[in-house]
């Protein structure tokens, strides 16, 4: 164990340094999430009619669960590029535990995720959001963010593995990701979906991850006084079992993507470095 963890903590560091001598992936990880927060808050804020504010509330939680979710294409991707230039085969000559190269590599996307979220943050306080909670229920919000994303970053870590170039990490993802990040109520109300969207919507675990968020941070009811009441609105937005245990479904999901793709994923290394 004490192996595991100080290769690992090697393989953090070597891809830490990597994003120091390469600082366009600072850059990139720091502009985009200014670009959707501002692109999404002013552009969509406006189709809500009378209440932009609130919509700029309401959307914070869905971009920063967009974001995390996109941002674990980034272990793919470096898998891969790993693969490609011969780096694997390199680690595979070192006295190192196999498990390393793979948890360095999810550990260090986290900390990619980070900076994102408090880029996005920062931004969207600028522009008028506000963590309405406490100090710990804010802190639970974005440590199930890192969580949620930590999950998928293993399972872009086993697709990455498995694909022949980076490239194709990033198509592959995308349309997967895609769709499960917009049908949900990351941007919209899911309530307000048509009926077989709004089934899917219901259950999706972005979805849930999204809900959870935006609770912990008091932003449930920002759409809230259009006609209906906070408790009413709130209502609305529950009307499965997943978005009203959005916290423990979610939770859920991170365990079963870990217990399947922790093991799956170590195994395709080992197997792919044998090669």
């Amino acid at each position: 164990m004490s192996h595991l963890v100080s290769d690992s903590m090697t393989i953090v560091r070597r891809n830490l340094i990597k994003i120091k001598r390469v600082p366009d992936l600072l850059v990139f990880t720091t502009l985009q999430p200014i670009m959707f927060v501002l692109l999404f808050g002013f552009v969509f804020g406006a189709l809500t009619g009378g209440n932009p504010d609130g919509y700029r509330e309401f959307m914070m939680a869905g971009i920063f669960a967009q974001t995390v979710v996109f941002g674990g294409t980034f272990t793919g991707f470096g898998m891969a590029e790993d693969m490609q230039k011969g780096v694997i085969d390199r680690f595979r000559t070192l006295p190192m535990h196999p498990g390393a190269v793979l948890i360095g590599r999810t550990l260090s996307d986290v900390v990619n995720n980070v900076i994102s979220l408090l880029v996005m943050a920062l931004t969207g306080l600028a522009i008028g959001w506000r963590m309405r909670e406490g100090l710990l229920e804010t802190f639970v919000g974005f440590a199930l963010l890192l969580l949620f994303a930590y999950a998928i970053s293993w399972i872009m870590a086993f697709v990455g593995l498995k694909v022949r170039t980076p490239e194709v990490v990033g198509n592959a993802a995308f349309i997967v990701i895609f769709p499960l990040t917009f049908i949900a109520n990351t941007f919209v109300p899911a309530e307000n979906l048509p009926s077989a969207l709004r089934a899917f919507a219901g259950w999706n675990p972005v979805s849930t991850l999204t809900h959870a968020a935006r609770e912990n941070f008091g932003n449930l009811d920002a759409l809230a006084g259009q006609g209906m009441s906070e408790e009413a609105a709130r209502q609305a937005a529950e009307y499965t079992w997943a978005l009203q245990h959005a916290e423990l479904y979610t939770l859920a999901w991170v365990i079963i993507i870990l217990a399947i793709f922790v093991p799956l994923s170590i195994r395709t290394y080992q197997r792919t470095v044998l090669r």
